[in-house]
């Protein structure tokens, strides 16, 4: 039983944490990993099982918002090996002395970009249809009466936030007066906002009418949706001065500044496993994981380390 039982992925489903994706090695270790939980169904399905057969290393993986992630850290709740953030700047909140020097450097790997998922079935689904026939307006589903919307929580993740800049900017940009409070209504809106791991099931599920996702979100959940101008979408860096006029502040009184839409890939303090953390990073910024995450809507951006240098383990 136990060898059948090693054939097969054990997935958690869309709001659980760990999950076993290969059997280990008697003689290697497990990397665990902590990741955006937007990069859930590239990890679980093609990154970890690929990362396996390639380095005979197990793979563990939990997403959840990434400054969840690092204030679990920093708590004490979690001790991953790897942690994959959705944000280059929640990684700071981890650097230094004064945040418990957590993080000593960090990769960018990936960009994407925000966009709306609707429900094709529901409600007001002709209504985006409609938008991607260039026969109405982006944002005109979005003002629609009783249009049940989906968002994540700015203080957790930071998609959450984007989409405060996002329509904030739209509204500036386009003239579109009180446009961010019409669809959005209050910051903290419990109405709308979900966690990151169950927006995906409740849009497929008929429970939401539209959301914000990010295109790989999209493209792997096999999402319709309609793409945002370039000047909010936070996908572009020839916009990124246009992005830097946004920012939002969380109750632990950390600024968060908008840029394009980048993730990061780091070996932070609490590893366990070094030897399996640094096999999956090598593997991660490796042209085999960039050809996954392609077909999966990530898109390429230079693999820069940021931060200490020094402190990048030899290999990476």
């Amino acid at each position: 039983m136990s060898e059948l039982l090693s054939r097969f992925i054990l997935l958690v489903g869309l709001g659980v944490g760990m999950a076993l994706i290969q059997p280990v090695s008697a003689s290697k270790g497990t990397a665990s990993v902590y990741y955006a939980a937007s990069l859930q169904t590239l990890n679980e399905t093609q990154i970890g099982p690929a990362f396996t057969r390639r380095t005979g290393y197990g793979y563990q993986g939990e997403g959840l918002g990434s400054q969840l992630i690092a204030n679990e850290m920093k708590g004490g709740q979690i001790r991953p090996d790897v942690v994959e953030f959705a944000d280059p700047a929640v990684n700071k909140t981890l650097m230094g002395s004064a945040n418990g020097g957590y993080v000593k450097w960090y990769a960018d790997f990936a960009r994407t970009r925000l966009v709306i998922g609707f429900n094709p079935s529901g409600k007001y689904g002709k209504l985006f249809r409609r938008v991607n026939h260039h026969h109405l307006a982006w944002y005109k589903p979005l003002l629609a009466r009783g249009l049940r919307f989906g968002r994540t929580d700015p203080q957790i993740d930071p998609k959450g936030y984007r989409v405060l800049f996002a329509f904030r900017l739209a509204q500036r940009l386009f003239g579109l007066k009180h446009f961010a409070h019409r669809v959005l209504g209050p910051v903290e809106n419990d109405k709308e906002i979900f966690p990151e791991q169950n927006l995906v099931a409740y849009l497929q599920t008929g429970q939401l009418d539209a959301g914000v996702f990010y295109l790989s979100e999209a493209r792997t959940a096999h999402i319709p949706y309609i793409s945002l101008p370039q000047k909010i979408d936070l996908g572009y860096p020839k916009y990124r001065e246009i992005y830097a006029t946004q920012h939002f502040t969380n109750s632990q009184g950390q600024t968060f500044v908008g840029a394009p839409i980048i993730y990061t890939i780091t070996i932070p303090k609490t590893v366990q496993d070094k030897p399996a953390a640094v096999a999956f990073v090598k593997f991660v910024l490796g042209k085999r994981a960039a050809r996954l995450s392609a077909d999966l809507g990530l898109l390429p951006t230079k693999h820069v380390i940021r931060g200490d240098r020094r402190a990048v383990p030899p290999g990476i």
